[in-house]
């Protein structure tokens, strides 16, 4: 159960590096994990550059990495860190598509 606590925190952590990656091209930095998502959301999701879809799981991931790290109690359940982990890596290969389009 240890383990998948730790998956949680380490593919939002994955999630939160690729978006500023994105906004590392804008001259934009934020103190607080909320703000860069929201600011994320507001210009690169609803914006539809990335997909909707994405924004949502974006939040989710945030809620549950969240609820790993400080909440003894939450139960976690193996196919929810899998959806944690699938959503950190279409996150970085669409990031990855962004950023080579941004430099051709």
């Amino acid at each position: 159960m240890k383990f998948y606590k730790s998956a949680n925190n380490r593919a939002y952590y994955s999630i939160f590096h690729s978006i500023k990656a994105v906004l590392s091209l804008e001259p934009v930095d934020f103190k607080r994990h909320k703000d860069t998502i929201a600011y994320f959301n507001k210009n690169y999701v609803s914006t539809e550059i990335f997909e909707k879809t994405l924004g949502k799981r974006i939040g989710e991931a945030s809620r549950i990495r969240e609820d790993s790290d400080y909440d003894d109690e939450f139960v976690v359940k193996p196919n929810v860190t899998k959806n944690q982990i699938e959503t950190a890596e279409i996150l970085l290969k669409v990031v990855e598509e962004y950023i080579d389009k941004k430099d051709s």
